[in-house]
């Protein structure tokens, strides 16, 4: 089992003496990786549509990485997730092969589709085909990220003759890891992931995900073993409850500490070194 460690650009750790200390700390626990989320915009006043009040802070996602990959060695770093439909993908495919590079190659590219109109309308994106235009942003992404003279054609991107440098330290691109709890979500991470990640998961849950994933990978003759399941336990975890999820097919599990400041994390993380990264 892998022990992933989430909350890497919003509070506590918002400055960046609290992003390298919290980073410093996984790494030497064991953590192997480090996870953050995002949102771009947050409605404000808040509305009943919008998850939480507009003053939170999100530090950006590739800034976070690079920065805290300067204060580490081993440890990766997953997006977990980015809002794809969000972004120019010509523009994230550079800034991430970027920060694969700096990071010498610890990223995981966690992706999400996203449900936030106002955030759609505030970066000027169509709200519609999200799904459509993330898989293609996915397929142009690959094609910069690994072809000579990039190309690209679909309904929704088209590109032809076109170069990107650099190109990602890890080949042929680092891991895609598709978040979402839906068929469509399930059918896409069998057909275009190298991973899903659900968050706030109880076992049943989990199991229940589990099972759309195994599912998806029967229907689109993938092997359900090339997905690398990684989950945010709803519960406080023990290491009966990370046995458990292993029993269902997680292979990373990501703690999320319910922490007010970077003390109370790094206590966080001492507690599951000696609980249950030694010992699972």
């Amino acid at each position: 089992m892998k022990f992933g460690l989430f909350g890497m650009n919003m509070r506590p750790c918002v400055t960046p003496e609290a992003i390298a200390a919290v980073a410093r700390a996984a790494e030497e626990a064991g953590f192997e990786s480090f996870w953050g989320g995002e949102h771009i915009a947050l409605a404000d006043p808040q509305t009943p549509a919008s998850p939480m009040p507009p003053n939170i802070v999100f530090v950006d996602l590739g800034v976070t990485i690079a920065f805290a990959a300067a204060h580490t060695r081993t440890l990766r770093f997953g997006t977990g997730i980015i809002i794809l439909p969000l972004r120019n993908p010509v523009v994230l495919a550079k800034q991430l092969a970027s920060v694969d590079v700096v990071s010498n190659g610890r990223l995981i590219f966690g992706v999400g589709i996203g449900n936030l109109e106002f955030e759609f309308n505030a970066v000027g994106m169509p709200f519609d085909h999200k799904g459509k235009r993330a898989e293609e942003m996915i397929g142009a992404m690959k094609s910069l990220w690994s072809m000579e003279r990039a190309e690209f054609r679909g309904r929704f991107l088209s590109f032809g003759g076109v170069r990107a440098e650099p190109r990602p330290i890890q080949r042929p691109h680092p891991p895609i890891v598709f978040g979402g709890k839906t068929v469509y979500a399930f059918s896409r991470t069998a057909r275009l992931g190298d991973g899903w990640f659900g968050y706030g998961l109880d076992l049943e849950a989990a199991a229940n995900c589990i099972a759309g994933i195994r599912s998806a990978c029967a229907k689109h003759a993938r092997s359900f073993d090339e997905i690398e399941i990684s989950v945010t336990p709803k519960a406080e975890l023990d290491r009966d409850l990370a046995r458990r999820y292993a029993d269902l097919g997680v292979r990373r599990l990501i703690i999320s500490p319910r922490a007010r400041n970077v003390d109370e994390v790094i206590e966080a993380v001492a507690a599951a070194e000696r609980t249950l990264i030694a010992k699972v």
